[in-house]
């Protein structure tokens, strides 16, 4: 059995190397040459991914299947009581090392893709900026930090997708992809609403030992679960909400593989994932995803078909 202690500090040094890369790629990007911003960039989310393998271990042979670790109340007023913790589980690790493991391997490769650009040190500033958010959205305690990393890849792959400014279509593109994202937010936001106005609470333990005693389909969770559909919808690029992606691609290339297929795009299969206890007592809504998932994966195939170079 391993003790509880280790994860305290271990677990906050995952998002803490990509943050640091950030502000030293940032601060000092106009003093970095050649390679260095994308050495710096790459060894921290490296790092991460080492304290995540480690996670992963340690969490298996001690024995438990969940790990809270609070690292200070956060906001407290009135009923409102959201602490900043993270949740180290199966699934959040899981997540953990596909953000950090092929986060990293991009990195690596975009030192030789983007040498020579005359910003590369801002692109390896954004970069390790959209991992500390990814990090932030999977390891969140509760809906309020998962939304804050939610947000911070949306304004992350805004930067990274217009990176190229000075093409005004890729500017377009940016905008649009931002555009879009906030549509699904709006309705990601009131589902959160909706959640605290139900449960007194944003945390995933407490909203879910509350969920399990409800009867299956009752209106308020098939409410607050097509809510929050509606931004997992925007940021995984389904019907209706699909068109920015095909647009992404005016970034960088590395761009479009951390984001728009490893990551970001992902997003909301996670936020489903953690809150599958309230879709299964939501059966409407379960309908709904596998229509908009179908329609979306026949859309695509179709366009693939008519697009197709032989």
């Amino acid at each position: 059995m391993v003790a509880l202690y280790p994860y305290i500090t271990i677990a906050c040094l995952v998002p803490a190397f990509p943050l640091l890369g950030f502000l030293v790629t940032g601060l000092a990007k106009n003093k970095l040459k050649n390679n260095q911003a994308g050495i710096i960039a790459s060894s921290m989310v490296s790092l991460s991914f080492m304290v995540s393998v480690f996670l992963f271990f340690a969490l298996r042979s001690s024995g438990q299947e969940v790990v809270t670790v609070t690292m200070f109340n956060w906001i407290s007023a009135g009923g409102l009581n959201i602490p900043f913790a993270f949740l180290i589980d199966n699934l959040s690790v899981t997540m953990m090392l596909i953000v950090t493991g092929v986060g990293a391997l991009i990195h690596i490769y975009s030192i030789g893709y983007m040498h020579g650009d005359d910003r590369v040190n801002s692109f390896f500033s954004q970069m390790n900026l959209f991992t500390f958010s990814m990090l932030l959205l999977v390891m969140g305690a509760n809906y309020l930090i998962l939304f804050i990393g939610w947000e911070g890849v949306g304004f992350c792959s805004y930067l990274l997708i217009g990176f190229w400014f000075k093409n005004p279509a890729f500017n377009y593109a940016a905008r649009k992809a931002f555009v879009m994202n906030r549509i699904g937010d709006l309705g990601f936001i009131l589902g959160i609403i909706l959640l605290f106005f139900t449960f007194k609470s944003v945390t995933f333990t407490e909203v879910f030992s509350q969920a399990v005693s409800l009867q299956p389909g009752a209106p308020w969770i098939t409410a607050i679960t097509i809510l929050l559909l509606i931004g997992a919808v925007g940021k995984s690029a389904q019907i209706p909400l699909y068109t920015w992606l095909p647009d992404a691609m005016a970034g960088p290339t590395p761009v479009s593989a951390l984001i728009h297929a490893a990551t970001m795009v992902t997003a909301g299969i996670y936020m489903i994932a953690r809150s599958s206890i309230l879709y299964n007592l939501a059966p409407l809504t379960m309908n709904i995803m596998i229509i908009l998932g179908l329609a979306t994966a026949i859309l695509g195939c179709c366009y693939w078909a008519k697009t197709k170079r032989y």
